[in-house]
């Protein structure tokens, strides 16, 4: 079997939004920070006493109230559910049913899957290319400190690297999508090692890591795909079971409902594709999710 055809949707094309700055608020942060730390409280005597650290349980209320009040300023209808600790022992991942190539077990190819297996109510938000670059929606997941995973692709995110290592410095996790976004099938062995190998060089030099994590753009793989990915260094291929876009969700089960462990896919879009912002794209996903009790979590936390 040559090719293992996933997902045939042509995205649209794409633009770029600057990211701001906010120096001066910045500095007037830091300048009332070191007056009074949040952390700790006086002492009894209050003349100056040995600070205390703040009581577990009014630290964990507090940050409830943060939380909730960040939810209220993002128009979602209710705080977003706190995921789990990573689990101890990793699921075993493997390809889905169907989603197999010729020699995927004895060659050890990337599995491409769809769902971590787990007992833990979480979804994982993957996010795809890296077209638009939107302030508000970095601001929106750090102060809701919701977790997601970046696929990038280099011909769209090469004219703002910064925007990422941004999103980076707040902990989420940048993969491979490819130097181009080609329908991957259609090229030669030699040019889909090209098109990963060189998007690996790319991750290792503007952000200090080559990732083990990689998508295949529209979710189009063959086996060359995956060998070729193997000797680029990765070794998983996650791809979606549903779709999230401003308007609507598209799912790939029949019973269109969503499942403990699934991956969740939307992309870096605004208002030049949708008729609306990512903003208002993570608000339909974060109501959604949570409304149906679920948490988002890291995917690599997972494996």
């Amino acid at each position: 079997m040559r090719a293992v055809v996933q997902n045939d949707k042509i995205r649209t094309r794409f633009r770029r939004v600057a990211l701001g700055g906010g120096a001066a608020a910045l500095a007037a942060a830091t300048l009332l920070s070191a007056c009074a730390g949040p952390e700790t409280v006086r002492g009894a005597s209050g003349h100056g006493g040995p600070a205390r650290p703040q009581d577990p349980a009014a630290r964990r209320a507090a940050e409830h109230a943060r939380l909730a009040a960040a939810a209220r300023r993002w128009g979602l209808d209710q705080v977003p559910l706190t995921p789990p600790k990573p689990p101890a022992a990793k699921p075993r991942i493997t390809a889905r049913d169907g989603f197999e190539v010729d020699h995927q077990e004895d060659w050890g190819l990337p599995p491409v899957f769809t769902t971590v297996p787990t007992r833990d109510k979480v979804v994982f938000l993957t996010i795809d290319d890296g077209a638009e670059k939107d302030p508000r929606f970095l601001a929106m997941m750090r102060e809701l400190k919701i977790p997601y995973t970046a696929f990038l692709s280099d011909y769209l995110v090469k004219d703002d690297y910064a925007y990422f290592r941004t999103m980076r410095s707040y902990g989420n996790t940048l993969n491979n999508h490819t130097l181009h976004h080609p329908y991957l099938p259609g090229l030669s062995y030699e040019e889909q090692k090209d098109e990963i190998c060189g998007m690996q060089a790319v991750m290792k030099k503007q952000f200090g890591k080559a990732p083990t994590v990689f998508r295949p753009p529209y979710g189009n793989y063959n086996q060359d795909t995956l060998v070729a990915a193997k000797e680029c260094g990765i070794k998983y291929a996650p791809i979606w079971n549903e779709e999230v876009f401003v308007d609507h969700w598209e799912y790939r089960e029949d019973d269109k409902r969503l499942r403990r462990g699934d991956i969740v896919l939307t992309h870096f879009r605004g208002r030049d594709d949708w008729d609306g912002t990512m903003v208002d794209d993570m608000r339909r996903f974060l109501n959604k999710v949570t409304r149906e009790g679920y948490a988002v979590a890291r995917l690599e936390d997972y494996l």
